[in-house]
């Protein structure tokens, strides 16, 4: 064989050892199926309440502070662990978070063993405390794991998975029921989370470079496209942006803009940008609490529906939001050229109106069949953004922190929703706490018209701009 042949077949073989492989979206898979899984661990509480409510005897203002007392515990840890992440290794941090995941399913697991109201508190506490490092775990790997360009859409499912999960359970919590008891549905939870813990040991690893099944070619793909999206480093100590295609009217709107790039965590918590995303952030994660935990409540006392029509009900909501988080997450990344307020704005604009249609709302099947679908997807197209929103501001080091802080303040803020229902219920009727909802998306609307859209990012010590505050 001659030298040219040689050469001919090397070429030829080179493609196929270096075959790009998609193992990305496989973790991604993974982080759907483990957060729908965690997110199902939280939400059966708000199947069992009334049972709950029956067997201690305690009232709607109790009741909301035992829903509450998870998200409060969830938010707690969200900025130190933000901060552990950014400081562990990258293998301590991805066993770290198989480590969590089997504690979120003990600690639900626990809850059907429970025998007074002080340690179904207790455990409540234990769930969000060990549920809250996960959140961050699954964004911070999908931030090191995607390219810019694909971002908003594995964010838009793992937010989705975050609305799977209330969607199965009213189904699956009423066959248990049925079959065995209240307490048998936190065993019945408690134990895929602990086999999708192995499985993310076994093919995840916090970054693809470390990853024996993603190929170098799918690892420069990641690499090469977030470069592209948002322009090299030497170009922008240039002074130039990367170029990203203008909308006038709705830039406009948006405050889209040229931003610093936060790349020190002092830059990260003094950014309005951040805080004001994350006020707004606990606004609308405050009317999906309601949702998860209040509304079976609201099915049953208000409307009279029995536990199987109940059950479909209380999932109508999900099914919208599930769509929601999809359609906003691929509307802000093919259509919106990764411009995350305006799906963030329209959600809360349409939560607004749905809120409004709710309030007294006809014993009708279908106006509430469809209002609650609805409710679910105006209320989910923007969610994807509050996560994706502090990609486009931060590096891949500051980004576990910038979240933390949103997902801190967030979560805080929603834990605040069920507690002020069970306070609203005991001393006026649902048309309060309905009211309470519209006010809490208006206020996230206003707050977000405060914030700027990163149009092009530029670090901060090259940048004589230092870009809209």
């Amino acid at each position: 064989m001659s030298n040219a042949d040689t050469v001919v077949t090397s070429a030829d073989a080179k493609p196929i050892t270096d075959k790009r492989t998609s193992h990305r979206w496989v973790v991604m898979g993974l982080i759907f199926c483990i957060w729908a899984i965690a997110c199902a661990d939280r939400a059966n509480f708000g199947i069992a309440l009334p049972f709950l409510k029956k067997e201690y005897g305690i009232t709607n203002t109790q009741a909301g502070l035992i829903v509450s007392l998870f998200s409060f515990a969830y938010g707690f840890v969200q900025i130190p662990v933000g901060l552990l992440y950014k400081r562990l290794s990258e293998k301590t941090a991805g066993m770290l978070f198989s480590v969590f995941m089997i504690l979120t399913s003990i600690f639900t697991g626990l809850m059907g063993t429970t025998s007074s109201v002080f340690l179904l508190q207790a455990y409540r506490v234990g769930l969000g405390l060990s549920e809250g490092p996960l959140g961050i775990g699954c964004t911070n790997v999908i931030n090191r794991w995607f390219p810019a360009r694909e971002k908003g859409t594995a964010t838009g499912l793992w937010i989705a998975a975050s609305k799977l999960g209330p969607l199965i359970v009213p189904t699956v919590c009423i066959a248990v029921i049925q079959l065995w008891g209240w307490r048998e549905i936190f065993f019945v939870f408690a134990i895929p989370g602990v086999l999708f813990a192995i499985l993310w040991m076994m093919l995840v690893t916090n970054s693809p470079g470390e990853n024996r099944f993603c190929s170098p070619a799918e690892q420069r793909y990641i690499v090469d496209e977030g470069s592209r999206q948002h322009g090299d480093l030497q170009s922008k100590r240039a002074g130039q942006a990367a170029p990203v295609k203008r909308i006038p009217y709705l830039d406009a709107i948006n405050r889209t803009g040229r931003l610093t790039q936060l790349e020190t965590l002092r830059q990260v918590f003094g950014s309005w940008n951040i805080l004001g995303v994350a006020l707004g952030y606990g606004c609308m994660i405050g009317i999906s609490n309601i949702f998860m935990s209040w509304i079976p409540t609201y099915l049953v006392t208000v409307k009279g529906f029995a536990s199987l029509k109940m059950g479909f009900f209380a999932s109508a909501p999900f099914v919208g939001a599930v769509a929601g988080n999809m359609l906003g997450g691929l509307i802000s990344d093919r259509l919106l050229n990764g411009r995350r307020k305006p799906m963030m704005m329209l959600g809360a604009l349409g939560t607004v109106i749905m809120m409004v249609l709710l309030i007294d709302a006809p014993d009708s099947p279908v106006y509430l069949g469809v209002t609650l679908v609805m409710s679910g997807l105006m209320l989910g197209i923007g969610f994807a953004g509050y996560s994706a929103y502090p990609m486009a501001l931060t590096t891949k080091s500051t980004y576990p922190t910038a979240f933390g802080i949103v997902n801190c303040v967030g979560q805080i803020g929603g834990a605040c929703a069920p507690l002020a229902v069970g306070i609203l219920l005991d001393r006026f009727s649902w048309t309060s706490v309905f009211l309470y909802m519209v006010g809490t998306a208006l206020l996230c609307l206003l707050l977000l018209v405060t914030v700027a859209e990163p149009l092009a990012l530029q670090p901060d010590s090259e940048s004589p701009e230092r870009g809209v505050p």
